[in-house]
């Protein structure tokens, strides 16, 4: 059987604070990007587990998702090495908690900032992926499912055999 195709699973946070959205400043090899607090579906993790704890990791920030936002699709041609990629993002809202100022940011973080919608539309090229704003758009569009559209199987949470 050829290779099958398999997109890279990831989720995201769009977290607002009296009109402020939380956004990461980070590395990329593409130089300093923009991006919701986001990252890879581990295994054994569900997607809202996963956004939890990224959140965590990059901001420092609790953060309990309470809806999802959207699911979104995107794919392009890495620069550096022509890799042809797709991502599929699982955007949610929530509750922000608990702050751990002395807590380590994620490697390649380098900072947290908040932004006005309107401040995140005039940088877009600054954005790592255009599915920040995509999923803002969406957010403040009023689209909230709730998260039992999100099933995670018993399965993913076993250690395989």
């Amino acid at each position: 059987m050829p290779n099958r195709w398999k997109p890279n699973v990831t989720v995201a946070a769009i977290i607002e604070r009296e009109g402020r959205f939380l956004l990461v400043e980070e590395h990329t090899r593409d130089g300093l990007k923009l991006n919701n607090p986001a990252g890879h579906l581990d295994p054994g993790e569900s997607p809202v587990a996963a956004c939890a704890r990224e959140v965590l990791e990059e901001t420092a920030f609790e953060f309990t998702p309470r809806a999802l936002v959207g699911i979104y699709l995107n794919r392009f041609i890495k620069t550096r090495t022509g890799d042809d990629m797709t991502y599929m993002r699982f955007a949610f809202a929530g509750q922000l908690g608990m702050h751990h100022s002395a807590r380590a940011l994620d490697t390649g973080i380098v900072r947290t900032l908040w932004m006005s919608a309107d401040e995140i539309r005039a940088c877009s090229a600054r954005h790592r992926s255009p599915l920040l704003l995509a999923s803002l758009e969406d957010y403040l569009a009023g689209r909230r499912f709730p998260l039992e559209l999100v099933h995670t199987d018993a399965s993913v949470f076993k250690t395989p055999i």
